[in-house]
Parts: structure tokens; C-alpha cells; sequence
């Protein structure tokens, strides 16, 4: 018996899947349980609708994601901070700071915890962050402590 999974099942396979099942499997625990629908015709066709359309959101937010990266490289961002007279800063530059500075200079909302800072940053110079958008599209940032 063929089935269109409408749900990941763990060792079977992925949403939108077509998968060759025992009939007793698929009639008595996938479909009642709303884990797939049977492979009609139809739905075959239904489920490779969905597939285009999954395909084309994804290009989207590759090319919208591409032009974040792209923003994000062409200037360092300056953050601010207090210091003492040795140069060190009070404290220590954070992925809010960051988050903060990329929402205000760069005009994007990232969140703070997709944001790693690649060194401790606890006094004045240039540093970098890494930013990850997932699905393996990740980016460097350049930023620079400046004194308030």
C-alpha cells in the first residue's frame, strides 16, 4: 500500500513523502491516526502541488536572507561602551548589544540567540559575530567597541 505522509514518522520518512507500507500499517495506525492519507491520484497530485509551492517560499527566503548577509557585510557596526581610563570596558559586549546595534543601524530583526560572538569582548577594537539563519546560511559580522 502506497501512502502520502502528512507528518514526519521516525524511521519511515519526511512530511510529503510517498512510501510503500504493509496494508494492515497503513489502514489501521497511519491514516487513523492522521500520520498520512492514502496515495490516490489526487493526492498525489495535491502532495506534489505542495512540493512546488514549499520549493518556491524557499527561494524567496534564500534570496531574502541573501540580501540580509549582504547588508550585514557592507559596514561594520559601531556599539558603544563605557570604559575605564585603561581602555577596558565596564562589563562585556553581548549578542543583545548586537542584536540591538543591527536593528538600529542596519534596520533587520534578528534574534539575539541566533547571534554567537566568536571572542570575548571586553575592551575597545574590532570583533566579529557569527549570525546564523539556519538551513547552513550562516554570516560573519564585523563590529566595532567604540567609547560612549
Amino acid at each position: 500500500m502506497q501512502v502520502i505522509l502528512i507528518q514526519d514518522v521516525n524511521n519511515l520518512g519526511g512530511i510529503n513523502e510517498l512510501v510503500t507500507v504493509k496494508n494492515g500499517y497503513g489502514r489501521n495506525f497511519l491514516i487513523p491516526k492522521k500520520f498520512a492519507v492514502e496515495a490516490s491520484p489526487s493526492n498525489v497530485k495535491m502532495m506534489e502541488e505542495k512540493k512546488k509551492q514549499q520549493a518556491k517560499k524557499e527561494a524567496k527566503l534564500l534570496a531574502e536572507i541573501n540580501s540580509v548577509i549582504a547588508t550585514l557585510q557592507a559596514g561594520p557596526l559601531k556599539i558603544g561602551a563605557k570604559t575605564g581610563t585603561s581602555g577596558k570596558i565596564f562589563g562585556s559586549v553581548t549578542s543583545v548589544q548586537i542584536a540591538r546595534a543591527i536593528r538600529e543601524q542596519k534596520g533587520y530583526e534578528i534574534d539575539r540567540r541566533r547571534i554567537t560572538i566568536l571572542d570575548e569582548v571586553k575592551e575597545l577594537g574590532s570583533f566579529k559575530a557569527k549570525i546564523d539563519f539556519s538551513n547552513g546560511n550562516e554570516t560573519e559580522v564585523e563590529f566595532e567597541v567604540v567609547a560612549e
